[in-house]
């Protein structure tokens, strides 16, 4: 049976981890709006937009969508579309209509008021065990633990080593080791110094292990500079994805155009098709009906077939936001 790489860390390495990160982060963390407030919902909103975006991204949307919906009961009121709009630049809009059924959640079931429960937040649209916990620690004060994947790429560096496949903790092992760490009393510090060190310094793709803080209580440090020191300057640890031609790119440019697009008109297929593709032609509508009819079922767009709607004419199909 394989030992579980938990039972080998020491109270001794906790202590020296946490004096050390804490620290770090006293003098070396960004100034982040949502660092500046304890509003629940503010803090829900923050989080459901850092979810797989950068926070240099996420800070001019977080100030236009809160100047757009400054309230819970504003956000609840709004239609999809207007969210949706609202969303432009920040990708992975399923997030918007979340956040948006979320907000209608709180207001209808819980007076408008953000749950401090973990099991009822991790019930509501969007929000799952990451950001229910981030919700309670950063909004209501409380000593819980979460885990992402950068704050489980910190964690498993500095207290296993590199994640390698044959030793990747599992996700118990990962809700076990983050709720042992967090210091009573320092709980917010301590996940925004976990989230800062993942940002800035603990990077997947090319780690700054050099000025990085934890280094010499850091387990992976001596494979990954050894890994680094042998690969050409400029090289990643991990290669980056090709995002260009994606389905992914192909959703996200068709939401564009019809943010563009007059409020509740629209556009057709065929106006779509021939946006999204120079060279569009009869034998791309079934991709273009499947990008749309799974845009329809994640609630992003309407599709709405003419008077007469005849499956081979793509001009008989409208579509537009909610």
């Amino acid at each position: 049976m394989t030992p579980d790489p938990l039972n080998a860390i020491t109270s001794e390495h906790v202590a020296q981890v946490r004096e050390r990160l804490l620290a770090w982060y006293q003098t070396s963390h960004r100034d982040l709006p949502w660092r500046q407030t304890r509003d629940p919902y503010r803090i829900l909103v923050s989080e459901i937009m850092l979810q797989q975006t950068q926070a240099e991204r996420v800070v001019p949307k977080y100030h236009q969508f809160l100047s757009r919906f400054p309230s819970v009961h504003s956000l609840a009121a709004a239609t999809p579309g207007e969210v949706i709009r609202a969303w432009a630049g920040l990708g992975y809009n399923r997030r918007a209509v979340s956040l948006l059924r979320a907000a209608q959640v709180i207001v209808e079931r819980h007076g408008g008021q953000l749950p401090r429960d973990r099991s009822t937040l991790e019930r509501l649209p969007g929000v799952g065990r990451y950001t229910s916990g981030a919700v309670l620690c950063f909004a209501f004060g409380e000593d819980v633990g979460f885990w992402d994947t950068n704050i489980a790429r910190v964690l498993h560096r500095v207290f296993v080593g590199p994640e390698l496949p044959a030793r990747r903790l599992s996700p118990r092992q990962l809700d076990a080791l983050v709720e042992r760490l967090v210091p009573r009393g320092r709980g917010y510090e301590w996940n925004q110094a976990l989230i800062e060190l993942g940002a800035v310094q603990c990077t997947a793709r090319r780690p700054a292990c050099p000025t990085c803080p934890l280094q010499t209580c850091c387990r992976a440090f001596p494979e990954i500079q050894a890994l680094l020191g042998a690969l050409p300057h400029g090289t990643r640890l991990k290669r980056e994805s090709s995002f260009t031609g994606s389905t992914r790119y192909y959703r996200g440019r068709l939401l564009e155009y019809l943010r563009q697009a007059p409020d509740g008109d629209g556009l057709d297929l065929l106006a779509l098709g021939q946006r999204l593709r120079q060279n569009f032609s009869p034998e791309h509508l079934p991709w273009l009906r499947q990008l749309v009819d799974d845009l329809a079922r994640d609630g992003l767009v309407l599709a709405e077939e003419r008077p007469g709607y005849d499956a081979a004419d793509p001009r008989s199909v409208r579509v537009r936001l909610p």
